[in-house]
């Protein structure tokens, strides 16, 4: 996920208390709406749509278009890119072996992918599964490499939009900076991290990614829209189109259509393709512990601060493929967010899971302030920490 300002912007309402004997009434989402409304409104994103479940049933609330060309409204069952949110079902495959006794958090990265992490300051040996996941590894993030960050900026993006990078690749473009910081010792965020989560998954299954995440996570839940799409450039199904200014610092950047893209780039960091109902299904079982024992559930939602060399969201701490965000309201919500080229995505909701909202901005120039705004709208202060 990418660092942007973000709004503190938030509308209240207020509603007569009920009696003791009533039932309540269903929510109100006429300030959510308005933040959607807001989000699309000219120069904001293409289009909108979120999907909100609580103890009223489900609401889905949409604004702008799917297709700018077309005129397409957002519809509930499109696909889409979800980046970073990709982060929770890696970590949730981590967490299910480490159930089933076939692995230890605290296993170090050397005793899973031998030699793999060495030299340049880094020791495998001293680096654990747990580190990995809750970014407190010090490995630096392969993204943030200057030479393969210009590759996606701008004219180069068409360029190297069908690139394919193979995990061990873009591992050991992160290890060429040595760490700022012993293992343990502090927070940074790092895609590279997950790369290697993810390796050591297929080594201990024996199966590729894709495949233990269809066999373990998607197939058990139900997660029809949901994969991994590997170096599949086209999103298979109704899909939004995702729209990209290509990091372009012009004060007007252009806008691009980079909906068909190789995202071998993110893989096991942030490479999934999903849909709001699925991302409910699945962050609704998170939540409520129905995916992974209830120890391996304590550890994936003990969290680290996420102040370090490079700080990240304001508000934030981070588990182990899950966060929770402290709202300018004071409400903290959990789940996780991420951002790719042409679309943000968050799923987020109470810490029991009984309200979850999940959302996709088909843009990449509104960002973290949106889901901000969306956040704070739709849980006010009824989330609770």
């Amino acid at each position: 996920m990418t660092r942007q300002p973000f709004s503190t912007e938030t509308t209240a309402q207020s509603a007569p208390t009920a009696p003791a004997t009533a039932v309540a009434a269903t929510p109100d989402r006429a300030a959510l709406q308005a933040v959607l409304d807001r989000a699309a409104a000219p120069g904001g994103a293409p289009g909108i749509a979120v999907d909100v479940r609580d103890g009223h049933g489900a609401w889905f609330g949409s604004a702008g278009v799917s297709d700018t060309g077309t005129g397409d409204e957002r519809r509930p069952s499109e696909r889409f890119r979800i980046g970073s949110t990709t982060k929770a079902f890696t970590a949730a495959l981590v967490l299910q072996l480490a159930a089933e006794g076939r692995l230890g958090l605290d296993d170090t990265v050397e005793r899973w992918l031998p030699g793999m992490v060495a030299g340049n300051g880094y020791e495998g040996r001293a680096i654990t599964i747990r580190q990995l996941l809750n970014h407190t590894s010090g490995i630096f993030n392969y993204g943030n490499d200057a030479r393969f960050f210009t590759k996606g900026v701008g004219e180069a993006w068409f360029r190297h939009r069908y690139d394919t990078y193979a995990p061990e690749q873009l591992i050991r473009i992160g290890l060429a900076t040595p760490p700022s910081f012993a293992p343990g010792d502090a927070f940074l965020y790092s895609n590279t991290n997950y790369y290697l989560a993810a390796l050591i998954v297929e080594k201990v299954t024996g199966d590729p990614l894709a495949e233990a995440l269809a066999q373990r996570i998607a197939r058990p839940l139900g997660l029809t829209g949901t994969y991994l799409p590997g170096t599949e450039p086209a999103i298979r199904g109704p899909h939004p189109r995702h729209y990209s200014t290509l990091f372009a610092s012009d004060a007007r950047p252009e806008v691009h259509d980079a909906t068909e893209m190789n995202q071998s780039f993110a893989w096991a960091a942030g490479g999934i393709v999903s849909t709001l109902g699925d991302l409910q299904r699945f962050f609704g079982a998170l939540l409520k512990g129905h995916l992974l024992p209830a120890e391996q559930q304590r550890e994936m939602f003990t969290t680290v601060d996420t102040a370090g060399p490079v700080p990240w969201i304001p508000g934030t701490r981070y588990g182990l493929g899950v966060f929770s965000w402290a709202l300018p309201s004071g409400v903290t919500v959990w789940g996780n967010a991420g951002a790719t080229y042409g679309s943000w995505t968050c799923a987020m909701g109470s810490r029991d899971g009984r309200n979850l909202l999940t959302g996709q901005l088909n843009g990449d120039w509104s960002g973290l302030g949106v889901l901000g705004d969306l956040l704070t709208a739709e849980f006010g202060s009824t989330a609770g920490s």
